[in-house]
């Protein structure tokens, strides 16, 4: 059952969805010197930005990750790093402040992920 999708029109009515650019880690290419690229297949899709509760961000700090971090909602199946797949992680592209400069954030914890829609916690790069 897809509960976000049965939500999501009430929740944003609250907390208006927003268009991001969404990266979608492929893997990567290595470059002449040696060095890991990374590929990503680029769509564009609306995202739940809110904000991380203090108990992620507590766990979030025990695996020594730190920065600016942001839970989104978005409709898919997505994913942080996966190394049996040598992906490196999606990345969401949107403004921290509505109506300011889109900025790239990147998946470090997948908190819920189902066949229709994901949880996932981004920080900022």
């Amino acid at each position: 059952m897809n509960l976000h999708g049965i939500v999501s029109n009430a929740i944003g009515t609250v907390n208006p969805f927003i268009t991001a650019i969404l990266k979608r880690s492929t893997g990567y290419t290595t470059s002449a010197d040696g060095t890991q690229v990374p590929t990503y297949t680029t769509l564009t899709g609306a995202v739940q930005v809110q904000a991380t509760s203090g108990k992620d961000i507590e766990h979030l700090n025990n695996l020594n990750i730190q920065g600016v971090f942001r839970t989104l909602y978005i409709n898919g199946n997505w994913t942080g790093v996966v190394r049996a797949d040598s992906k490196g992680g999606d990345v969401f592209t949107f403004p921290q402040i509505p109506g300011a400069t889109a900025q790239n954030w990147k998946a470090v914890n997948v908190k819920e992920t189902w066949p229709d829609w994901s949880s996932i916690i981004v920080v900022l790069q």
